[in-house]
C-alpha cells in the first residue's frame, strides 16, 4: 500500500490542494451569506428561501465534498513514506488547525439549521468576526506546511 502512494504522491498532493481550495472558498464565502441574510433579509419571505438555497447548495454541494476530499487526499499524503516528519512540531500544528477548520466547517452546518429553523439569534457582526477564525487557521497551516517548524 505504502508503494502505491508513493506512485500517486504528485496526483495525491495536487488533489489535496485543489480540495482544499474549493473548501476555503466555501468556508470564507457562507459566513458572508450569512451575514447579508440576517441583516437583510425578513424570514419567511421569498429572498429567505432564496437565501436558503444558496447556504444549502454551498455547504452540501461544494464545502462537504470538498471537506470529505481534503481529508481523503490529506490522509493519503500523510501514510505516503518519507513526506511527514513526525519529529518535527508543523505535522501536529496543521493537524490541530485541520480539526478546528472542521469544527468551523460544522458550526456553519449547524448554523444553516438554525436560518431553516427561523430561529438564528446571531448578528451579521458576529458572523464578520467568526469569519475571521479560518483565516487565522488558514495562516498557521500555510506557514507551518511551507517553513516546517
Amino acid at each position: 500500500m505504502t508503494e502505491l502512494l508513493a506512485d500517486i504522491y504528485v496526483w495525491s498532493k495536487a488533489l489535496h490542494i485543489i480540495a482544499v481550495i474549493t473548501w476555503m472558498a466555501g468556508i470564507f464565502y457562507l459566513p458572508r451569506l450569512y451575514v447579508y441574510h440576517v441583516e437583510q433579509v425578513e424570514p419567511g419571505s421569498k429572498t429567505d428561501e432564496m437565501f436558503q438555497t444558496m447556504e444549502r447548495r454551498l455547504l452540501k454541494g461544494i464545502m462537504n465534498p470538498s471537506l470529505v476530499a481534503v481529508w481523503l487526499f490529506g490522509l493519503m499524503l500523510v501514510f505516503t513514506p518519507g513526506i511527514v516528519d513526525w519529529t518535527s512540531v508543523w505535522p501536529y500544528t496543521k493537524g490541530a488547525s485541520v480539526m478546528l477548520m472542521t469544527w468551523f466547517h460544522m458550526w456553519l452546518a449547524a448554523r444553516r439549521k438554525d436560518f431553516m429553523a427561523g430561529t438564528n439569534t446571531l448578528s451579521g457582526r458576529r458572523y464578520r468576526m467568526m469569519n475571521e477564525f479560518p483565516t487565522v487557521l488558514m495562516l498557521i497551516i500555510v506557514f507551518s506546511v511551507i517553513f516546517k517548524f
